[in-house]
């Protein structure tokens, strides 16, 4: 993998734009080629495969990714680096201009994409925004089945955790939703401009069947949110408010085949999807908030 951005190229591609980078949108410029390898090739990304790359800055990442698939779509909210990005692919890998599309907008946001519609998503995502980025993307574009992000570590870790581990959390539970997940590295900070204050993690995740189960997942969401809100609660007690009572949250849990004594930190997703089908309808429309 060629032309690949180094610590000289960012620099001067940063000081050619007045780029102060900030925390608001989370910019940390990955500048070491062998970093980018080592995504690239954690990705398993096919020659032929359109893949999704958020926050591209200046580009390192889309190089390495251009270079191993078919086609990249880059989402990038700072419309200065969503302009310059063509300029640098022109620049380092001309040959490969032709397989860029760059949209300008907040990943947040987004709900389509142009085609090609991608299959793989790859991604430096911008820390204070990670988990809600991956979710929504998730949720917006069925036709991701796997990828792999960098985030923050201690958010690797509780988004590849399972059920009855000290990290296990909404994030984990949430994502488990769409995917499975694992942790395949650790990243230090020393590769990045400029450097964060905590190392990072590569997840690497694999689209997966969504729970058999008549809940949405709006409402397994719920259940979740309400669940970890107080963590340290047994079950009857945290989903006191979800369902309308405690009373009302042992009828749900049992109903759901699930120990009212329990606490959240030990079900998988199946177990809060089938609490969330046990609620009854009428309490469900009226009592029952959704989350991502």
């Amino acid at each position: 993998m060629r032309d690949l951005l180094g610590p000289v190229e960012v620099r001067e591609l940063a000081a050619r734009l007045q780029l102060r980078p900030t925390k608001a949108l989370g910019q940390n410029f990955v500048h070491d080629p062998n970093t980018i390898r080592r995504i690239v090739a954690a990705a398993e990304l096919s020659q032929d495969e359109a893949v999704l790359e958020v926050g591209p800055g200046l580009g390192s990442l889309s190089l390495g990714i251009l270079a191993a698939s078919g086609h990249l779509t880059a989402i990038e909210v700072d419309a200065r680096l969503a302009a310059e990005l063509p300029a640098t692919v022109r620049r380092f890998a001309p040959a490969l201009l032709g397989r860029l599309t760059v949209v300008a907008a907040d990943a947040l946001d987004v709900v389509s994409l142009p085609d090609p519609q991608p299959s793989a998503l790859v991604a430096n995502l911008p820390y204070n925004v990670s988990v809600p980025v991956l979710l929504n993307l998730l949720a917006a574009l069925p036709s991701l089945r796997h990828g792999v992000v960098m985030v923050q570590l201690e958010v690797a870790d509780r988004l590849a955790a399972r059920p009855g581990s000290k990290a296990y959390g909404a994030p984990s539970a949430k994502l488990a939703w769409y995917a499975h997940a694992r942790r395949v590295g650790v990243v230090p900070r020393n590769v990045f401009w400029p450097a964060p204050n905590v190392e990072s993690g590569l997840v690497r995740f694999q689209r997966a069947d969504a729970p058999d189960s008549p809940a949405s997942r709006e409402q397994a969401f719920a259940v979740i949110d309400a669940a970890f809100a107080q963590r340290r609660k047994m079950l009857r007690s945290a989903l006191a408010g979800w369902a309308g009572s405690s009373a009302a949250a042992v009828n749900v849990l049992e109903r759901a085949g699930v120990d009212p004594t329990a606490r959240g930190e030990t079900l998988d997703i199946a177990a809060f999807a089938r609490i969330a089908a046990a609620l009854p309808e009428s309490l469900a429309s009226g009592e029952a908030s959704s989350g991502r």
